[in-house]
C-alpha cells in the first residue's frame, strides 16, 4: 500500500503473498487449470526458475519510506495516464482500494494475458468484469472496480486464508507493497503499480524460451528493484505460468 495520504473510499483486508491464496481467487474468478502463480524462489539459478512459460511476474516488497519517496518522485514527472479501448498496449487500474495492492497486482497479471478467452469461462465474472471496463478510462475502470460484488465477494473470501494474522481490521497500515510485470501488445516490458499515474514502460525486452516473460533483460530488471533493498529480505516473486504444454 502506499504511505502518500490518499482519500480512500472502500478498504479490504489484504492478501497474503501465497500462491495457494492467489491461486483460489483467480479460480473464484473463472480462471481455469491451465494457469496458476508459483513461488519464484531464486533469479539466480536457472533451475529455480518456473520451468513452464511465464505469463506475468508479481513482486512483494516492503514498503520502506525510502522506496516509496524514490518511486514517487519518479512518477511525479510523469503524465497521468487516460487510456482505454482495444488499442492500448496494457490493461491498468487505479488503485482506489485501500490495502488491495495484492488484488491490483492479480488483476493486472490476468487483464493482459493473450488470449484471455483461452484460461476463463465464457460467463466468467472477471470476463464480463473485463468486458465492462475496457472501454472506459483510468477514473471510471477504478469506481467499476469498487462496485464489483463478485469480485469484493470473491477477495473477501480468501483474505482471511493463508499463514499469516489477518489484521484487525481492513484500515490497518500494511507495510507491503505489491507490483506486477508484464508484457504489453507492443513488446515492452510493463511495470504495473496502481499507487503510479499509469503504466511504466520498461522497454523492449527479448522473452525467454517458449514465450516466457522471464528473460535475460526482465530478470535483470526485476533484480535492479530488490537490490533497491540494500539487503532487506522481506522480498518475494510470484509468477503467473501457463501450465498447458504449449504456448498461450
Amino acid at each position: 500500500m502506499s504511505s502518500v495520504a490518499v482519500a480512500y473510499r472502500k478498504h479490504f483486508l489484504p492478501l497474503e503473498s501465497n500462491p495457494e491464496v492467489f491461486n483460489e481467487l483467480i479460480h473464484l474468478l473463472g480462471a481455469s487449470d491451465e494457469i496458476a502463480f508459483e513461488d519464484i524462489l531464486s533469479l539466480d539459478e536457472p533451475s529455480l526458475l518456473p520451468q513452464r512459460p511465464t505469463l506475468a511476474a508479481i513482486l512483494v516488497l516492503p514498503a520502506s519510506s525510502a522506496f516509496e519517496e524514490k518511486k514517487f518522485a519518479a512518477d511525479a514527472a510523469r503524465v497521468e495516464y487516460n487510456g482505454s479501448g482495444e488499442g492500448e498496449p496494457v490493461v491498468w487500474f487505479k488503485q482506489t482500494i485501500h490495502n488491495a495492492c495484492g488484488l491490483y497486482a492479480i488483476l493486472h497479471a490476468l487483464s493482459n494475458i493473450r488470449p484471455l478467452s483461452r484460461f476463463f469461462e465464457q460467463d466468467s465474472s472477471f470476463l464480463r468484469f473485463l468486458g465492462d471496463c475496457i472501454a472506459c478510462q483510468p477514473r471510471e475502470r477504478a469506481r467499476l472496480l469498487e462496485s464489483s460484488v463478485e469480485i469484493e465477494r470473491a477477495h473477501a473470501a480468501v483474505a482471511v486464508k493463508g499463514d499469516s494474522a489477518v489484521p484487525e481490521s481492513a484500515e490497518d497500515k500494511v507495510d507491503y507493497h505489491y507490483i506486477c510485470f508484464t508484457l504489453g501488445a507492443d513488446g515492452c516490458l510493463y511495470e504495473l503499480d496502481g499507487d503510479l499515474k499509469g503504466p511504466v514502460s520498461l522497454g523492449k525486452v527479448q522473452s525467454g524460451k517458449q514465450g516466457d516473460i522471464l528473460g535475460p533483460e526482465t530478470i535483470s530488471l526485476i533484480r535492479g528493484y530488490i537490490d533497491q533493498g540494500s539487503g532487506n529480505i522481506g522480498y518475494s516473486l510470484m509468477a503467473l505460468v501457463h501450465r498447458g504444454n504449449e504456448n498461450p
